[in-house]
């Protein structure tokens, strides 16, 4: 079977940079190591008052395009995934198709197109159609565009602001990839949650607590599903874990979660056993209270180990160093942890190729995904090719009294008109209402 996967890959972040233990912090009164150390957070992207999830979308797919020499007629579909869809009918992905069709000659009217819906996880289903349709033949030679772009905005005052954020990645799915291969199993982990929801709303009802038990359960019901169908998820034998990541601190308890699951009745739990005993078993408890309670002592005891804090420092530690700084993608995030890991192998001048990523993608209501990837040979020139270090650089440092006018022009309730805080530069741009109450777009050159 012809090995299918990512094959090039792009991101854009919103254009404006709040700061969180600085401007944020001090503004509500707080202590900044609640964001740095307990969210694991530095700062939130934001998108400029005439930036959204399609000129995001856009502007990452273009430069996609450019780099790689594509034409309209090399894309056989494009998918968006977002949760921050403004039309309940027509898909983002036709205002992509229309922005590029501005700059290139020819169209995508031959290009399947389409929105995914499902939280975050949205992205990496995008993903498994690509996949799919690429498997079963149906491409005639033809890549997929898969888009993962959001506005995540809270109402203010609300516990989620701090890890409100902005953002689009751009994926390239093809056949023989440059980047990662995707791996033919998948695992899965669905419940009917209500943890996170959007009601007919724009801004999200959050159980926080519940939203990360379910995030939890899930990834666990994920691990186990993979399990039976790939064999091995010892998680000492993946380069790197990638987690969706709605704040780092929330990747700290899925890690401890896989590496507990991933290593039960292996040889590492038997070295551990001398210092920590071994993991707790159902059949030697009276309730699942007695056991669960075991089971969260061992797994305190085991995030104290060297073992286990060597293992973090080095496979999960480098998929949050973008996250730090942008805050919640939504559909983004798992894959900015990718990319964020195989960056930082880049400037380690580590050789990845061959070796093997363990991906877990989550979305409430409530769904997780694992999956395996391969790194490719040509992973180093597309990594190296990203320039989302210099966009970071760029951004335009938002005053609380700005954020505060940049949470406004996002809020579709909002009907005010506010000036753009940057100028707008060889990228899309949005361009005001049409006769239908359709959004417009213009490319500034």
């Amino acid at each position: 079977m012809t090995a299918v996967g990512i094959d090039a890959i792009e991101i854009r972040a919103g254009k404006t940079r709040l700061d969180l233990p600085g401007t944020f912090a001090e503004r509500k009164g707080e202590d900044p190591e609640k964001y740095t150390k307990g969210l694991g957070l530095h700062a939130s992207s934001f998108p400029d008052v005439y930036e959204d999830i399609v000129t995001m979308a856009a502007n990452a797919s273009k430069r996609l395009m450019d780099r790689k020499g594509l034409q309209p007629d090399d894309i056989g579909r494009i998918d968006v995934a977002t949760e921050s869809a403004f039309d309940n009918s027509k898909p983002v992905s036709t205002y992509v198709a229309g922005c590029l069709e501005q700059v290139y000659d020819g169209d995508f009217n031959h290009a399947n197109k389409g929105e995914r819906k499902f939280a975050c996880i949205a992205g990496t289903q995008s993903l498994n159609d690509a996949y799919n349709w690429i498997s079963a033949g149906r491409n005639r030679g033809r890549a997929a565009l898969v888009i993962a772009t959001d506005t995540a905005l809270y109402e203010r005052n609300e516990p989620g602001e701090a890890t409100q954020g902005a953002g689009a990645v751009a994926m390239l799915v093809d056949e023989d990839p440059s980047l990662v291969e995707l791996s033919a199993q998948q695992g899965f982990g669905s419940a009917d949650e209500t943890d996170f929801l959007k009601p007919n709303q724009q801004f999200p009802s959050v159980d926080g607590k519940r939203s990360m038990q379910v995030y939890l359960a899930r990834m666990r019901e994920a691990m186990e599903d993979f399990a039976s169908a790939e064999g091995d998820v010892n998680p000492e034998h993946f380069a790197y874990i990638p987690f969706h990541t709605p704040f780092p601190g929330m990747v700290r308890k899925a890690a401890l979660l896989g590496y507990r699951n991933g290593i039960r009745d292996t040889d590492i739990e038997d070295a551990l056993a001398e210092e920590i005993g071994h993991q707790p078993r159902r059949e030697a408890f009276d309730d699942d209270e007695s056991y669960r309670e075991a089971l969260s002592e061992y797994a305190d005891a085991l995030a104290k180990t060297d073992r286990y804090g060597e293992w973090y420092d080095a496979v999960i530690e480098p998929t949050l160093d973008i996250s730090r700084h942008v805050g919640n993608w939504y559909t983004g995030s798992v894959h900015i942890a990718r990319v964020s890991a195989l960056k930082r192998a880049a400037d380690e001048g580590r050789d990845l190729v061959g070796e093997r990523l363990l991906v877990g993608s989550y979305g409430s209501g409530a769904q997780a995904e694992i999956h395996a990837e391969t790194v490719c040979e040509g992973w180093l020139e597309e990594i190296e090719a990203l320039n989302i270090d210099e966009q970071l650089d760029a951004r335009y440092e938002l005053s609380f009294e700005e954020y505060e006018m940049t949470h406004d022009a996002h809020n579709h309730d909002d009907e005010g008109e506010y000036d753009e805080l940057t100028v707008p530069s060889d990228e899309f741009a949005f361009d005001g209402w049409g006769r239908m109450g359709e959004r417009k777009y213009r490319y500034v050159s």
